[in-house]
């Protein structure tokens, strides 16, 4: 097990307390939380980074603070997370993303996905991992998709309110065997 992936322009690692102001600043976004019921104080989100850095430190994986190999500037998160076991799919991984506004449209949530879905498929032998958004959220959906995965259905998720229009979401996957098809592996 790895505490830090690679790719040509990111490093994937463990979290930092360099890594703490932009975070926040990154969870009181409106741009980047659009997509999630509610942006997160300073408090929530320190307890949201310190909560990723003990999973990393636990399993030797999960959601990576994300920074420029050029620069060594934070950009976002790029990982793996696992859902409660009361959430109906908490049978596999979640490979997520979430990104400063600044570093969108350049291609590096998928070029950091692919580091992690090779490490997770691959390295861990996870066999299926799954990805999620808001039906409404389609850049996070056309990523998925350059990542090869398949739509499996849409679903309600259960945490978000019934009249909220963020609780229709999408559900995606990867089997390993699948994987081991794929061009960028």
């Amino acid at each position: 097990m790895t505490n830090q992936l690679q790719t040509p322009r990111l490093i994937l690692s463990q979290w930092q307390d360099s890594d703490t102001a932009p975070f926040i600043q990154m969870c009181a976004d409106d741009d980047v939380m659009r997509y999630f019921p509610k942006k997160l104080t300073a408090e929530e989100a320190i307890a949201f980074m310190q909560r990723m850095h003990d999973a990393i430190e636990t399993r030797g994986w999960g959601l990576y603070a994300v920074e420029l190999k050029a620069t060594g500037e934070f950009i976002g998160f790029i990982g793996l997370h696992v859902h409660p076991p009361e959430f109906e799919i908490a049978d596999a991984p979640e490979i997520g993303w979430r990104l400063l506004p600044q570093y969108w449209h350049q291609g590096y949530a998928t070029e950091g996905a692919k580091a992690v879905l090779k490490h997770a498929l691959r390295n861990l032998r996870l066999d299926r991992v799954i990805s999620l958004t808001a039906c409404i959220n389609t850049p996070s959906e056309c990523v998925m998709q350059r990542l090869g995965m398949d739509k499996v259905r849409e679903f309600d998720h259960p945490f978000v309110p019934a009249e909220h229009p963020l609780r229709r979401h999408v559900l995606y996957e990867m089997h390993r065997g699948d994987f081991l098809h794929h061009t960028f592996c």
